[in-house]
């Protein structure tokens, strides 16, 4: 399992939501720039950069900065926020090496279906956000988490399976910037539906015991962010989880 480090931005800053929550940020004293270089100095192969002015507008909103991230780095970069439509998507395209899409997959699924297939599986990821109900079913949440949906987790990936999903970020979003583990059954479930879908388990990270409890049930990828950013896993502990394969 690969580890990457996740990065959110707003207003230029590092921050941290509670759940999603911009009510609840958390604002960190480190450059993005210098922040990324850090990691790719640790042995980082890729950074997650989350644009959370974009989610909040609905259109990309730190692109020069996230070439400059680039530049500065040399890391793979996966990028979520604001991308809506084919123009933001190809200008993403061409500065990181995977988009992240997540609204959009539930509002417009036959918008993104033909993206998937244009663009390939490589080149996006699917945000598939859930909330677990009573009944145990992760439900998708949409529009920052702020609204639920009767789709299922595992009705969204049998949707776009066919149009060659390659790549599922999820977040049990009650977990997310909550430090209390991540959701292993989730993970677990869906892995062992799909094994084939690259799994990036988001939310929730604590310390090296759960990105090797992660690994151990064969999940591809751990996105992290709150957890090194207050140096809770050190530099050694990171180094097994930093590179691919």
């Amino acid at each position: 399992m690969q580890l990457i480090p996740a990065i959110d931005i707003r207003n230029g800053h590092c921050v941290r939501l509670f759940q999603g929550d911009f009510g609840q940020e958390t604002r960190y004293d480190v450059d993005p720039i210098e922040l990324a270089t850090d990691y790719a100095a640790a042995g980082s192969e890729w950074l997650h950069v989350v644009d959370l002015d974009g989610a909040a507008s609905g259109k990309p909103a730190i692109l020069e900065l996230v070439q400059a991230i680039r530049d500065a780095s040399a890391l793979c970069i996966q990028l979520g926020g604001g991308i809506r439509n084919e123009p933001d998507l190809a200008a993403a395209l061409a500065i990181v090496q995977r988009v992240v899409i997540g609204s959009l997959a539930v509002k417009e699924p036959e918008t993104v279906a033909r993206w998937l297939e244009t663009y390939g599986g490589d080149r996006i990821a699917l945000a598939l956000d859930v909330r677990i109900d009573a009944t145990g079913t992760p439900k998708i949440t949409t529009h920052g988490w702020t609204r639920g949906s009767e789709l299922s987790l595992w009705e969204a990936i049998e949707r776009y399976v066919p149009a060659g999903l390659r790549h599922v970020l999820c977040t049990d979003v009650e977990r997310d910037g909550a430090l209390t583990g991540p959701n292993f059954e989730l993970y677990a479930a869906c892995k062992s539906r799909w094994p084939n879908v690259a799994l990036q388990a988001s939310g929730g990270v604590r310390d090296v015991h759960d990105l090797a409890r992660l690994e151990a049930l064969g999940i591809d990828y751990a996105i992290s962010g709150k957890a090194l950013l207050e140096g809770r896993i050190t530099a050694e502990e990171l180094q097994p989880f930093l590179r691919s394969a």
